[in-house]
């Protein structure tokens, strides 16, 4: 029976064993009957439960049973003893009836108990509370019949309700585990039997232990709390007594199943321990084979459809998307594989020699196929890097080309020789560029080639039409971007020599324009600056060497000027272009080179003049002479005229030689020699005249030769009077030259 089937009568208190002992150490069975009507069955029940707890021995002993009827009525009490008869005729050797003072007296007179002793089995005595301590020592005794021991029937109670759900709970988990740890060991013998993984226990052991343990010590400290009260209060010395102690079976029991459950616990917790690392090596042996399974299925499967490396950048961008969702794919089974990776290291730690080698091969599959196929995704995607910066190079060679194709298109407008030597530059450059971009695309090519053809493959693969098709494929764009790049080079050799002709056609027009800009300042400095014509006859012969030089100087700048014309028009003919040149600069060439011509033969013709005169004037220092003196005076006339005349260029237009101040300093000299020899002239006219009269005076009269006289002076004066005005009309001249000088230039 259990406390648990009759709790609510039990909590009425109706019999209670409250550990106290009679002088024959048998236990005290108290029923404390009150004024209320009292179920017999209820009481029965209760006094079957409180004999079922002691043991056999204590049974033995006999118990004391204190029936309190001081609430009660006779009647009740008579019917709870004969109850008594039945219930425990064996076990009872002793009933003390506590009566109230002076009540029952008269009415038990005709009912005694002790001759009905032997129909009843034990002894039946009548006794007030205050006597009860005659048979039963004070300290066995609860408080209400005047004794020190102390009794809570609640915590009794619900210490027995402990105790009863352990027992129940570890008798059930005992049973259990044996079954349990005994079908584990023939299944340990029989391996090829399978251990049922499904027999659990009903309750937690560890739950029931810790309450089995609680209870324990529940025990002991009642006990010793129990003993320190039992020799204080009782005042005997006696031990106290609880129905939780030995021979009520608690402690011991307790104990021994507490020692019983740890020792079945225990082989359990091995049962289950070697269940779980069994359990847990399936677990880890299956997520193996299903990472290995993937692996080597859908995501090998994966990364052979995916060979291609794509014809453009948004093709190569495409399979590098699609391949970082197949890496994103794998990285889910590599965290798989790096967790199972530390729970195989962990379980290395500790695990048996056969354990040890399955784990170790299992780590050393998962680890090969996991490192390989890592292998191949690194290996794709440096193929796929590879190849989009193969096709971007491409890509940018072709912009490339394209730019130099239409510059090398596009007509070439001659501005000048800088904007073609820039151009000529920028077209090198640009070659340069495609060069550059050439050899970085081989570059490219060659690294794609080398990673596809050390792309990491299945040990039962071989090299896929897809690889030799993207091989073709490089190879074919690298041959296209090398023609492409060899005609581009063949234009640009044709674009190069045009472009140099051109620059060479504009510095022939450059040139010849200089040639005309020198003649021009010759043609000025002859005309401003040879003025002179020289003091005698060797510096004029010294200044007509230097004017032919001079003209000879003047001759090369022509014609290389024409040479820089006619190469202009040869290169314009190759060029197919007309040139602005012979429309413009030949034409100021032949004007200049006819304008400078004119000069020079004037400065040619007066310093000839020049020379005659000063020659003539030398001659005539030597030999003074009518004729000499004529000739000089005949030439520097000449001279003087020639001076006085501009010079006529063939469209009409007129210049003279320097200023009209530069002409009289020039003339001056001409005419002071002019004068010496008219002074001469003079000197031997009178000379002769002299000679003259004085043949006269011997032949004719004086008066004729004073005629004569008279008249050579007559005439010297003339001569006189019209050489000055010679000089005054010469004045005019200079200053009507200054005047027209002006305007001509600015004509």
């Amino acid at each position: 029976m259990e406390a648990t089937t009759i709790l609510p009568i039990l909590k009425k208190k109706l019999a209670f064993l409250s550990g106290g002992k009679d002088r024959r150490s048998g236990l005290i069975l108290t029923i404390p009957l009150c004024s209320d009507q009292t179920s017999m069955e209820e009481l029965s029940a209760t006094l079957d439960y409180l004999l079922s707890i002691p043991s056999e021995k204590c049974k033995a002993r006999g118990f004391t049973v204190i029936v309190d009827g001081r609430k009660s009525q006779w009647n009740i009490v008579k019917t709870v003893v004969l109850m008594l008869q039945n219930v425990i005729p064996a076990e009872v050797s002793l009933v003390c009836v506590v009566k109230p003072d002076e009540f029952w007296d008269k009415k038990v007179t005709h009912f005694c108990f002790w001759k009905e002793k032997d129909r009843l089995g034990f002894e039946v005595i009548l006794v007030s509370a205050n006597k009860l301590t005659r048979y039963i020592e004070p300290c066995q005794l609860t408080d209400e019949f005047g004794g020190s021991l102390d009794y809570d029937h609640i915590d009794w109670l619900n210490k027995r309700l402990v105790f009863e759900k352990f027992t129940k709970e570890s008798t059930s988990l005992l049973d259990e585990l044996s079954v349990i740890n005994e079908r584990d060991k023939s299944s340990a013998v029989d391996k090829d039997k399978p251990a049922d993984s499904n027999l659990l226990p009903s309750f937690d052991p560890e739950t029931v232990l810790q309450t089995g343990h609680e209870l324990l010590s529940e025990l002991q400290q009642r006990r010793f709390n129990g003993s320190e009260g039992g020799g204080g209060g009782g005042g005997q010395g006696g031990p106290a007594w609880c129905p939780m102690e030995e021979e009520l079976l608690a402690q011991p029991q307790v104990m021994k199943l507490l020692d019983s459950l740890r020792e079945q616990y225990t082989r359990y917790q091995e049962l289950c321990r070697q269940r779980n690392k069994r359990t847990q090596l399936d677990e880890i042996h299956a997520k193996v084979m299903q990472v290995v399974s993937w692996l080597q299925g859908p995501g090998s499967e994966q990364l052979k459809t995916q060979q291609a490396i794509g014809d453009s950048i948004r093709a190569a961008q495409a399979l590098q998307q699609r391949h970082e969702e197949i890496e994103s794919q794998h990285s889910e089974w590599f965290a798989v594989y790096v967790e199972l990776n530390q729970q195989i290291a962990a379980l290395l730690g500790g695990g048996e020699d056969d354990d040890v080698t399955e784990l170790k091969a299992l780590q050393q599959q998962l680890s090969d196929v996991c490192y390989r196929q890592a292998a191949m995704l690194e290996g794709r995607q440096n193929v796929l890097q590879a190849a989009h910066s193969f096709h971007s190079t491409v890509q940018e060679l072709s912009q490339q080309l394209d730019g130099l194709l239409g510059m090398l298109c596009a007509d070439v407008a001659p501005v000048d020789g800088a904007s073609i030597q820039q151009n000529l530059k920028l077209l090198e450059e640009k070659l340069k560029t495609v060069e550059a971009g050439l050899q970085a695309l081989r570059q490219k090519g060659a690294l794609l080639l080398d990673q596809i053809s050390t792309q990491p493959l299945e040990e039962t693969e071989s090299p896929a039409a897809d690889s030799q098709e993207n091989v073709q494929h490089i190879q074919a764009v690298m041959e296209d971007m090398q023609l492409r790049k060899q005609r581009c080079e063949d234009m640009v050799d044709v674009r190069r020599l045009k472009m140099l002709q051109m620059v060479q056609l504009f510095k022939c027009e450059e040139d010849a324009s200089q040639a005309v800009e020198w003649l021009g300042e010759l043609l000025d400095a002859l005309l401003k600056t040879h003025i002179r014509l020289g003091e005698d006859a060797q510096e004029t012969r010294a200044m007509l060497d230097k004017h032919r030089k001079f003209v000879d100087v003047a001759q090369s700048t022509y014609d290389y000027g024409r040479q820089l014309l006619q190469a202009t028009v040869v290169l314009c003919q190759s060029l197919r272009c007309t040139t602005r040149s012979s429309g413009d600069t030949l034409p100021r060439l032949n004007r200049v080179w006819k304008q400078f011509s004119v000069t020079a033969e004037e400065r040619l013709h007066r310093l000839e003049l020049a020379l005659g005169f000063h020659t003539a004037a030398e001659k005539e220092e030597q030999l003074p002479g009518e004729e000499e003196l004529l000739e000089v005076d005949t030439v520097g006339k000449t001279l003087l005229d020639r001076l006085t005349i501009p010079v006529i260029f063939p469209d009409g237009s007129e210049q003279y030689f320097g200023s009209p101040g530069d002409m009289a300093a020039a003339a001056e000299a001409v005419r002071e020699r002019l004068l010496l020899v008219e002074e001469r002239r003079l000197q031997l006219q009178e000379a002769e005249l002299q000679n003259d009269e004085e043949e006269e005076v011997l032949n004719e009269p004086a008066e004729a030769g004073l005629d004569v006289i008279g008249e050579e002076l007559n005439e010297k004066e003339e001569e006189e009077e019209e050489e000055e005005e010679e000089e005054v009309e010469e004045e005019g001249a200079g200053l009507q030259d200054e005047e027209i000088e002006p305007a001509t230039q600015d004509c």
